[in-house]
Formats: structure tokens, sequence, C-alpha cells
């Protein structure tokens, strides 16, 4: 049955958004937005992956849990998903110490 799916694609090549955009609607620069049988979101999801090396892509879709969905995160300036009690957070990712200035 198809369901709909929210893609964000940040810093991705060219030619991946408009692979996207053969299935999606791309609503802003990057997000994508589309209604996909569970095959067809996980082989955009295969190509996602292949091809965000520098760049980060986020998958949303339904699923049968608390929260009503599911996340899948790729990239290396990706945030990482972490299950907190069932719960779905966003982990980020560790930023170097800078001391405040004072005024």
């Amino acid at each position: 049955m198809p369901s709909m799916i929210v893609i964000s694609a940040t810093a991705v090549p060219d030619h991946l958004r408009s692979a996207l955009t053969r299935w999606l609607l791309e609503v802003t620069p990057e997000l994508y937005i589309g209604t996909v049988s569970a095959r067809v979101r996980d082989e955009l999801w295969t190509s996602v992956t292949a091809c965000t090396a520098d760049g980060a892509a986020v998958l949303a879709y339904p699923a049968a849990n608390e929260q009503g969905f599911t996340l899948r995160t790729t990239g290396s300036r990706r945030r990482t998903p972490i299950d907190f009690d069932g719960l779905t957070l966003m982990a980020f990712g560790k930023k170097s110490k800078e001391t405040a200035k004072p005024f």
C-alpha cells in the first residue's frame, strides 16, 4: 500500500535531485514529498545513500509506533536518530569547544 514519504537532502549532487523529482514533488529546495510504495521508497533511499557523500539526507515515513513515523539518515553531516524509551530523538554531532569572549 502506498504511503507518504518526506526526504530532505542537503548538499547532494544534481543528478540525485533530478532522480528524486521523477518520483517525488520538490516543494522547497532539497525537500521532497510524495506517495510511493515501500519498494519504491527503499530503492529511492538506496540511491540517496549511494550519492550522499559530503551532504546529509533524512527520510521520514509512516510506521506503527508511538510517534507514527520512522526516520533514516545518511551522509557525513547527518544527525543520528536515537531510540529513547520508544521515542526517536535526534543526536547532534559534537562541536569543537570554543570559549566565549567577554565584551
